[in-house]
């Protein structure tokens, strides 16, 4: 029988399980790259426009909303593909409604964008 592991190393493979996934989904899905260099070019724009921290925390939530509904919605339609291959209406309905969460993060962000950096541009 194996040595049970220390409380530290399994939550230490936690992270490494978490880290796998994020890069399985930036590596499988196409939507995960746009917001990666959406993410990267955000970060390089608060950056160079010397943002408050009060505006980076809004920034951060917004992009972490987008981040967690995006993914959140690709674990949905896997799991619905998986579940039932075929049309199925109320499976259309499941990813039609994990789509809108997406979109609405991604508005909601957008706006944030705007409210923090449009006034950086129009002084």
């Amino acid at each position: 029988m194996p040595p049970k592991k220390s409380y530290l190393h399994r939550r230490l493979l936690s992270f490494r399980y978490a880290f796998s996934g994020i890069a399985a989904f930036i590596i499988s899905e196409p939507h995960a790259r746009i917001h990666t260099v959406a993410t990267v070019l955000v970060i390089a724009l608060g950056a160079w426009c010397h943002i408050t921290a009060v505006q980076w925390i809004a920034i951060s939530i917004v992009t972490g909303m987008v981040w967690i509904t995006e993914m959140l919605n690709t674990v949905i339609e896997k799991m619905m593909d998986h579940l039932s291959p075929d049309y199925h209406p109320r499976v259309k309905w499941i990813k039609d409604v994990a789509a809108g969460a997406v979109l609405i993060a991604a508005i909601v962000a957008v706006i944030t964008g705007a409210v923090v950096f449009l006034p950086v541009f129009f002084k």
